[in-house]
């Protein structure tokens, strides 16, 4: 098939987890022989904050990393008509702006390609009414990464029709990587935000550190001040933006991790882990979990992971972790064989592919080469990746 995908960023990932499984799958495809384009917006706000930290440097380290991938940016220059006229497949992400989402739907009865719309949000339940806005009439359906915003879809008469294609691990990318003796108990992977989970940080994670004395980093984007001046208080260093390839190498240097949902997915969207549990689990790394349901048995808790209801018993558990090395390896060893047995970008495209061929009777025969799209000055390419280890 010819794809085309219109998503928020494929070089950025800061603060941008759907990065990482948007290369994961695009990687799938083009493997599978597909002829894949992704396009993103020329003025990104996540590009641009990644640009301004990493500059050329960055994009010659993401070449190295995915030599095999492109991207496109657009803007409003952009024609429309040459990127699609060769499309049978093309996919929308919902950070797109509302007037390309429009724009490509009222371009959409001219050709004879699927378009599709994914969802990786919250604000279908946070924030309804933005998604109400979204002109959506001419797709042919809703990717929902959880059963419960699909269902929201057809409830509300947003979409004629949605399923389910959750997150999943770039298992390329995040595996288990050899090494020696931990240099640190628990590292944490993520982004502070905007004050989403902020109690929910001090009561799992720098709290329970603090009374155990464990040697402990956080990794991300968007620490205000006072948090970076809570974590020194705590005893806990910070290191900053992390790329996502080099995540694998950091979680494999310490003995375990915590996943610690925002508020809006562990209250109002049960099912829905985001991509975090998938990539440390498929990196082998034992993860403790603040309260979640897993609505769609997803994994196995208390085998795949550990499961705590408040700072108390997370306390226990991390006290465990550190000092039952049978434990530790158990869990690990479980996690990983969940993530390789069902949760690895080739299981969602498999999922995908099926949804082509069933749902959306496409033609499934992969492509032999990949066409050049002329730009005419309108887009700036970048070539990307295949995935080497790093």
């Amino acid at each position: 098939m010819n794809i085309k995908l219109f998503y928020h960023s494929l070089l950025s990932d800061w603060n941008h987890g759907n990065a990482h499984f948007l290369r994961g799958i695009t990687t799938e495809l083009i493997n599978r022989g597909h002829q894949v384009k992704v396009y993103e917006p020329r003025d990104g706000w996540s590009y641009t904050h990644w640009y301004r930290e990493n500059g050329e440097r960055g994009i010659e380290t993401f070449r190295q990393v995915y030599p095999g991938l492109s991207s496109e940016f657009y803007d409003d220059s952009t024609d429309f008509h040459q990127i699609l006229r060769e499309a049978d497949l093309v996919i929308v992400h919902e950070w797109t702006d509302p007037s390309v989402i429009r724009q490509l739907s009222d371009l959409k009865p001219r050709y004879t390609f699927r378009l599709l719309f994914h969802d990786t949000h919250h604000r279908s339940v946070t924030a309804p009414e933005e998604i109400e806005r979204l002109d959506l009439s001419n797709y042919d359906g809703v990717l929902a990464f959880g059963e419960v915003v699909r269902d929201l879809y057809l409830k509300k008469r947003w979409a004629k029709r949605a399923w389910v294609w959750h997150e999943a691990a770039d298992t390329n990318v995040f595996r288990p990587h050899d090494t020696s003796e931990p240099i640190g108990d628990l590292v944490w992977i993520g982004n502070w935000g905007d004050d989403e989970r902020t109690e929910e940080l001090k009561e799992f994670l720098i709290e329970p550190v603090q009374k155990l004395g464990l040697k402990t980093k956080m990794y991300g984007v968007r620490y205000p001040p006072e948090a970076q001046a809570l974590l020194k208080k705590s005893g806990i260093s910070y290191g900053g933006y992390l790329p996502s390839w080099q995540v694998p190498g950091v979680l494999s240097t310490y003995r375990f991790t915590v996943h610690i949902p925002r508020r809006a997915y562990a209250r109002a969207l049960p099912g829905i882990p985001t991509i975090r549990p998938f990539e440390a689990l498929a990196c082998g790394i034992p993860m403790i979990s603040s309260p979640w349901r897993d609505s769609e048995s997803l994994f196995r808790p208390e085998e795949d992971y550990l499961m705590v209801q408040d700072g108390v018993e997370m306390e226990s558990a991390m006290k465990r972790l550190v000092e039952d090395r049978e434990l530790s390896r158990r869990v690990s060893r479980n996690g990983l064989e969940t993530i390789r047995n069902r949760h690895t970008c080739s299981h969602r495209v498999d999922q995908l592919l099926k949804i082509c061929s069933d749902e959306l009777s496409l033609s499934l025969a992969p492509g032999t080469s990949s066409r050049s799209d002329s730009s005419n000055g309108r887009t700036r390419s970048i070539n990307q990746p295949d995935i080497s280890p790093l």
